[in-house]
């Protein structure tokens, strides 16, 4: 059927070609045998079945090879030679080459710009945090505290968050202590940790694995984060470590609002909030878990979360024996 809808226009011309060859020879040729004619008609259409049927083969043929063109991960304009209209399909090509240039250079420089502005903002911040502690008033510097500490912490999450969505996500994979990368975390979150009461539970001890430092502390400070956003009356923190012979497995854990279980498969997907909504406390976003979702897969890290509404949530942080995949 495609066959046909495809090349239905040179079909008819066929077939009103061959009526009106008949006509001419039956009303304006005299004396021409009919039997001559319809000879030379079963002539024409078995000539021309077999060349719509071979027609037909190599038509089918072009189609499941364009179904593996389709289906494969390459691009496939340098297998498929010379065709009609190549030289507009390439300068189409280099206009949009050409684009993709440009909004490369484009994204790059605000991608710059960005990581310029989070550093020079940071001296002033500093600067205001200090001036923050010799108010007198107590109620008042400690709400400014909370929202420069807040800004700090985005602050840095921005910076962090910026390099990630680079196109050039640097890595430097080395042996690294979970307790060190922990005990940063920790102190990235100190404030609201501290603000909030937290009771610490840390079972960590030299356990090592092969990883970019930063960028674990990146994901460790969203998961205390998430922590203390969604935090209940006397909240708890654990953060434990488990050792086999093919993995490390690191656990955060906290006795939160819990996710609902409808919301665990998609907690990791850009934009998604939840159905929850956090009491109405929150204004999430949504990128958070997402980010670290996106660096874990980078490092080469698993992660799994459990969680019950009400009671609490626990992520998982499985690292294999990676270090001959970064070829250390």
């Amino acid at each position: 059927m495609k066959y046909l809808k495809r090349h239905k226009t040179y079909l008819c011309v066929t077939l009103i070609c061959c009526i009106a060859y008949n006509l001419y020879f039956i009303f304006l040729v005299p004396g021409v045998k009919s039997g001559y004619l319809v000879y030379l008609d079963v002539l024409l259409l078995v000539g021309g079945l077999i060349f719509v049927c071979l027609d037909i083969a190599r038509y089918y043929r072009w189609e499941r090879k364009k179904a593996d063109f389709l289906s494969a991960q390459s691009i496939a304009d340098c297998e498929l030679g010379n065709f009609e209209n190549q030289d507009i399909v390439v300068h189409d090509q280099e206009i949009m080459a050409e684009q993709l240039r440009e909004q490369f250079d484009a994204n790059c420089n605000l991608e710059d710009y960005i990581a310029m502005w989070c550093h020079e903002v940071k001296i002033p911040l500093a600067s205001t945090l200090l001036m923050a502690e010799r108010i007198e008033d107590p109620k008042l510097r400690k709400s400014m505290q909370v929202q420069l500490e807040k800004m700090n912490q985005q602050l840095r999450q921005a910076l962090l968050g910026c390099k990630v969505q680079s196109s050039v996500f640097d890595l430097q994979i080395k042996p690294v202590k979970l307790m060190d990368c922990v005990r940063t975390s920790l102190q990235n979150n100190q404030f609201f940790l501290l603000q909030s009461r937290f009771e610490m539970d840390i079972q960590v001890q030299g356990e090592t694995v092969y990883t970019d430092p930063s960028w674990l502390v990146y994901v460790l400070d969203q998961l205390i984060s998430n922590a203390v956003k969604y935090a209940k009356a006397s909240p708890v923190l654990k953060i434990r470590a488990n050792q086999t012979e093919e993995r490390v497995r690191l656990f955060v854990e906290d006795n939160g609002e819990g996710i609902a279980q409808q919301d665990i498969r998609r907690i990791f997907e850009k934009g998604f909030t939840g159905s929850n909504h956090h009491n109405g406390r929150y204004k999430s976003t949504g990128m958070g878990l997402y980010m670290a979702s996106v660096i874990l897969q980078k490092l080469g890290v698993g992660i799994v979360v459990e969680s019950e509404l009400g009671e609490y949530t626990r992520f998982t942080l499985e690292f294999r024996d990676n270090h001959e995949h970064f070829l250390i």
